[in-house]
């Protein structure tokens, strides 16, 4: 008899929580847009996107690998037609291939390559360069990773040795770790590479630099003589990032034109004469913090979709209670289920937000290097470099989470939580290893320490630093519980805990007769300084987004009740450091956590329309658990037959191994 997929499953859930809402979901996309004029061009982008059957990802967790990448060039091929017959602007192109939700070599050559070329070029080599790029005449990847050596790049082996009788660098790879390891694009599709090598010129290694080097023929693409360059393999999860050809790379003493050394930095004259170029390295922080503030609103993102299918789900679930013809409970009106639940979906808010400010703070970088201002490169990119840590740390860790909140459903490919945990944890460890920032960050904050000690008031988001003395001795004053429900309340709390913790690790630095192994020693110390301070940005960054205009009904009070959700779930998660530095007491922690179930509360009733204000199609969720219209159930069932196991009713295995074991199994057990 067959099932009928249409009869009842019980009450629409997802159109009854929409009913409770109490705040306008269409003013909320606007906010989580960034405005209306981002949300219109996000629309037009996922509509492109949606209806575009070339774009079809349901397939490809059950694809091989040959296959995977096969599609993936072909998807980014038909995008970079849509963009050029569309005519889209860069920021539309870029949300094109994002909402496309497939990691390939376009990602790198115009996420990275570009960028590299943009802040590490001279003017001349700009002009020469960028129009092939930005035409794709040319398909560039970002080979500064090696076999052996990673967040080390000053470790790095490859060499650019200058021979002024022809003008060129003889680049080789000496040793196999010098093999380039991991570079997105290079497997398979790119033509040209942004190489970090040793320069090497008259005798004398100037360390690491950056150089363009051919790769593959413009022509055929074989790759060009001396270069031996292949795909590295399969990678973690079904799909995920197996779309893209993460390659290697090595050269046997392969000659590129001096001009090829990018510039702006430091140059080499025709004669092999080494020339820096008076600019700071920190020049190409500028691209940096482009790169980074885009991590950080795709955490944002890819931690909303994470959320969205988690809350969905919650609240089409049903399990327990019930009885005398009721229905069981929904899951997310378990306590449990919100106290891991709702956090998340404020941090999701909380990243945009911080996302956002990042972008102008790279348009104010951008503005002072243009006038040859680099004093707030260094507290700029310890801010961007613990941004990029703690929140793609955090949302990898979040999609785990969702995944368990969904249950057993939720390890099934079709929930899309593995696929998008697969893909998203690389980002962790590109553009830098979260640990190794954490401590970059714990540098300058001790930098800024030993400043502060000199009369130096420190400025931007370490400014607080400079009231080091007030915030250690100062203790919060919270009485009742209603008096946490302050912005200011909130900022001091986590201001006074990252300043001594900070100050504590700065006072064990300068009791210490080596300061390297002391660093090493209290490395964990540090790391936890970092992470409060990065805590405190966003937080603070929050708190100033309050003071804005929000369009639409009640999108003020339930953002405020996210502020308060995301601060005091992070006091609660970190009591053991606001307690240990003396600023809260236990009781006042016992305060905060009953104003934190109360926020609950105010969430609950808006929980599916906060993550419906994300504006995720069902095609960019790639989620059955997820789905808007709250049909998981017949669509799940749906799904399994449409698994290619069961194209048969007998395996094709059968004869072969599973009928001699039966029949071994009968003959065995007659004899017995």
């Amino acid at each position: 008899m067959a099932l009928d997929l249409t009869e009842s499953m019980g009450p629409n859930s997802l159109r009854e929580e929409r009913s409770k809402v109490e705040f306008d979901v269409e003013a909320m996309k606007v906010v989580w847009a960034g405005g209306i004029e981002h949300k219109n061009m996000a629309d037009k982008i996922r509509a492109i996107v949606t209806n575009d059957p070339v774009f079809e990802k349901v397939s490809r967790p059950q694809q091989d690998r040959k296959t995977l990448l096969k599609n993936s060039l072909k998807k980014a091929a038909h995008a970079w037609k849509i963009i050029q017959e569309k005519k889209l602007t860069e920021q539309e192109a870029r949300l094109l291939r994002y909402y496309i939700d497939e990691p390939n070599y376009t990602d790198l050559h115009w996420g990275m390559f570009i960028p590299a070329i943009k802040g590490q070029a001279t003017e001349e080599q700009q002009k020469k360069w960028l129009p092939l790029a930005y035409r794709m005449s040319i398909i560039g990847c970002y080979a500064q990773t090696e076999l052996g050596h990673g967040s080390n790049v000053q470790g790095l082996e490859t060499e650019a040795v200058f021979d002024p009788s022809t003008d060129e660098f003889v680049m080789h790879s000496p040793t196999l770790t010098s093999t380039k390891w991991w570079p997105g694009g290079l497997g398979k599709a790119s033509t040209h590479a942004m190489v970090y090598a040793r320069l090497i010129t008259d005798g004398k290694d100037y360390g690491v630099h950056a150089f363009i080097a051919q790769i593959r023929s413009l022509e055929d693409h074989e790759p060009l003589p001396g270069v031996t360059v292949g795909d590295i393999g399969v990678k973690f999860g079904n799909g995920g990032y197996n779309t893209m050809d993460n390659g290697l790379l090595r050269f046997d003493h392969v000659r590129i034109p001096r001009e090829n050394l990018l510039m702006r930095l430091a140059s080499v004259t025709k004669e092999g004469k080494y020339i820096k170029s008076g600019y700071p390295k920190q020049i190409g922080y500028g691209a940096m913090v482009s790169v980074r503030s885009y991590i950080v609103k795709d955490a944002s993102d890819i931690l909303s979709r994470a959320v969205t299918i988690a809350t969905r789900y919650s609240a089409v679930r049903r399990q327990f209670g019930g009885g005398e013809g009721n229905p069981e409970t929904q899951v997310i009106d378990y306590k449990s289920q919100q106290s891991r639940l709702f956090p998340m979906l404020a941090s999701a808010y909380a990243f945009r937000f911080v996302g956002e400010w990042m972008g102008h703070l790279y348009d104010d970088v951008m503005a002072r290097l243009s006038v040859n201002d680099f004093s707030t490169l260094p507290e700029v990119h310890a801010c961007t470099a613990g941004l990029k840590s703690l929140t793609t740390s955090y949302t990898s860790k979040s999609i785990e989470e969702c995944r368990m909140l969904c249950g057993g459903h939720g390890y099934l490919c079709d929930s899309g939580l593995p696929e998008l945990y697969a893909a998203y944890v690389p980002a962790c460890t590109y553009e830098g290893d979260n640990v190794i920032l954490l401590f970059q960050v714990a540098r300058f904050l001790m930098k800024s320490l030993s400043q502060v000690g000199m009369g130096k008031k420190p400025t931007g988001e370490a400014a607080y630093l400079g009231n080091i003395q007030g915030l250690a001795t100062k203790n919060c004053g919270i009485k009742q519980g209603g008096e946490w429900m302050n912005y200011e309340a909130v900022v001091e709390a986590f201001q006074a805990r990252a300043a001594r913790l900070s100050g504590a690790c700065a006072l064990k630095l300068n009791k210490a007769p080596d300061v390297e192994a002391a660093f090493e020693e209290y490395s964990t110390d540090l790391a936890d300084a970092a992470q409060a301070h990065c805590q405190l940005i966003i937080v603070d960054k929050f708190a100033e987004k309050m003071k804005s205009a929000f369009p639409g009904q009640g999108t003020r009070q339930i953002l405020e009740v996210l502020f308060f959700v995301y601060s005091l779930d992070l006091i609660n998660k970190h009591a053991a450091e606001f307690l240990s530095t003396g600023y809260l007491t236990s009781k006042q922690l016992s305060l905060a956590k009953d104003q934190l179930r109360s926020c609950f509360r105010k969430v609950r009733p808006n929980a599916v329309g906060l993550v419906d204000a994300f504006g995720h199609t069902d095609h960019y969720l790639g989620s059955i658990l997820g789905r808007y219209d709250g049909d998981v159930y017949p669509n799940l069932y749906k799904a399994a037959w449409n698994n290619a196991l069961n194209e048969s009713t007998v395996t094709e295995g059968y004869e072969a191994y599973i009928r001699p074991v039966i029949k071994n199994q009968t003959q065995n057990s007659h004899r017995r």
